[in-house]
């Protein structure tokens, strides 16, 4: 701890220093709620697959998600009394045939085959 000399010669804490003792920098606010007004509020419940359940405030225009993390486990956890999500329509993986099919007729392939086979045929000296 820096200190400072005072005039009767001896080391005192720099004045900084004395205030901030015992105190915890940025873990407790020294705000409080008097002469404000909070926005209104709505609670709702969530129920996570373990069994937690668990209270989460809102503003009340706010849109409340049908699911959140559970505070307990981390699991999911669904809203009480709310829809079940909508399940979203997943596509079919398309694989590299697919695309190809989407670029090329049957008939146009088998030509491009066959070109290429008379190529290797070609350069390894033997012709059909």
């Amino acid at each position: 701890m820096p200190l400072e000399h005072s005039e009767s010669g001896g080391n005192e804490p720099i004045m900084g220093e004395r205030m901030l003792r015992g105190s915890r920098l940025g873990a407790v606010s020294y705000e409080s709620d008097r002469n404000t007004e909070l926005a209104p509020r709505q609670t709702r419940e969530f129920l996570c697959a373990r069994g937690h359940q668990f209270e989460v405030p809102f503003a009340v225009d706010a849109e409340v998600p049908t699911t959140w993390e559970c505070k307990f486990d981390g699991t999911v956890a669904r809203l009480v009394d709310g829809s079940e999500p909508e399940a979203k329509k997943a596509k079919p993986p398309r694989t590299h045939w697919d695309m190809l099919l989407e670029r090329r007729s049957m008939s146009e392939l088998e030509d491009i085959l066959n070109e290429r086979l008379e190529e290797v045929r070609v350069r390894r000296g033997r012709t059909a």
